[in-house]
C-alpha cells in the first residue's frame, strides 16, 4: 500500500501542477538577447538551457506517467479477481504490486516516454494554440498519434486479454496520455519562466543560477557521455547556423502550414486510433 500512496501522492502533485501551470507560454532563453549575432559560445549557453528546461518537462511528465500507469493497473487488477496471479506482458503478477517493477514502470516506460514527448513538445509547440489549449492539444496528439503504436494503449498488448474491462482501461489510459502531454507543457512553460542564463565568465555570486540546473544532473546519469558530448556538438552546430539564418522557423506561413501538417496527421491518424480502440474493447 505505501507503494500505491507515494505514486498518488506524486500523481496529485502533477495535476496540481497541470491546473496551475497549464497556461504558462514557454519564455525562449533569447528572449532578450540579439540572437542574429550570437557566439558559438552564446549558443552552447542556450543549448545547456534548453536541455536543462527539456529534462524538467520530460522526467517530471515521465514520472507523472510512470505512477499513474501503476495506479490504473492496480485499479484493473482490482476489477478483474479472475485475473489475480496471472503474468502479464512484463512478466509481472497480477495483483502483486513491487518495487522493483513499480521502479522499472516509472523510469524504463515513463521516463522514457517523457523525454521523447517533450522533445516532441519542443519541435511544435510554436505550432500549438496558446493558453491552456496547447498543453490539451498536445495531448491529443500523443493520444491519436503515439499511443496506440507505442503505449500504452497498444492493441496487442496481452495484458487487454487479461484484466478489464476494456473501456475502462481504454478510458483512463486515454485521459492518462492527455494529462502528461499537458503536463509536460506546463512544467516547460514554467521552469523556462524562472530559469536564468548562466553568466559568462560564471561568477561566484551566480550559485544559486548554477543550483538551478541541477536537472542536468540525471540526464548526465541516463545518457552515456560519449553519446552527449556528439549531441551537444551537433546541436551547437546545427543550432548557430539556424540562429544566424533568417528566422524562417517562426515566420507566419511555416507556423500555419505546420498546423495544417499536424491537422492533417491528426485526422489520417484517426481511423487507426479508433481501430486499436475498438480491439481493446473487444480484448475483456
Amino acid at each position: 500500500m505505501a507503494i500505491i500512496a507515494a505514486c498518488a501522492v506524486i500523481f496529485v502533485a502533477g495535476l496540481l501542477a497541470v491546473a496551475l501551470w497549464g497556461g504558462v507560454a514557454v519564455a525562449p532563453a533569447d528572449r532578450a538577447s540579439d540572437v542574429g549575432r550570437m557566439s558559438i559560445g552564446e549558443v552552447f549557453r542556450r543549448y545547456v538551457w534548453w536541455v536543462t528546461v527539456a529534462a524538467v518537462g520530460g522526467i517530471g511528465a515521465g514520472v507523472f506517467a510512470g505512477v499513474g500507469g501503476r495506479l490504473i493497473m492496480r485499479l484493473l487488477a482490482a476489477t478483474s479477481p479472475e485475473a489475480q496471479g496471472r503474468i502479464t506482458e512484463a512478466d509481472e503478477v497480477v495483483g502483486v504490486i513491487s518495487l522493483g517493477g513499480s521502479t522499472g514502470l516509472i523510469l524504463f516506460s515513463g521516463v522514457a516516454l517523457g523525454v521523447l514527448s517533450v522533445i516532441a513538445f519542443l519541435l511544435i509547440r510554436r505550432w500549438l494554440p496558446a493558453g491552456r489549449l496547447g498543453g490539451f492539444s498536445f495531448g491529443v496528439l500523443l493520444l491519436l498519434l503515439a499511443s496506440t503504436r507505442a503505449e500504452p494503449l497498444r492493441p496487442d498488448n496481452f495484458d487487454f486479454n487479461i484484466v478489464g474491462p476494456g473501456w475502462l482501461a481504454l478510458s483512463t489510459f486515454g485521459v492518462l496520455v492527455v494529462l502528461h502531454g499537458m503536463l509536460v507543457a506546463a512544467l516547460v512553460g514554467r521552469y523556462s519562466q524562472s530559469l536564468p542564463l548562466l553568466a559568462t565568465p560564471l561568477r561566484m555570486n551566480d550559485r544559486r543560477a548554477v543550483l538551478r540546473y541541477w536537472p542536468l544532473v540525471p540526464v548526465a546519469v541516463l545518457v552515456p557521455v560519449a553519446v552527449l558530448a556528439v549531441a551537444v556538438g551537433v546541436a551547437v552546430v546545427v543550432g548557430a547556423l539556424l540562429i544566424r539564418s533568417t528566422g524562417w522557423w517562426s515566420s507566419s506561413r511555416v507556423v500555419i502550414a505546420g498546423r495544417v501538417l499536424l491537422t492533417a496527421a491528426a485526422l489520417v491518424s484517426l481511423p487507426s486510433f479508433v481501430s486499436a480502440a475498438s480491439s481493446i474493447l473487444a480484448a475483456s
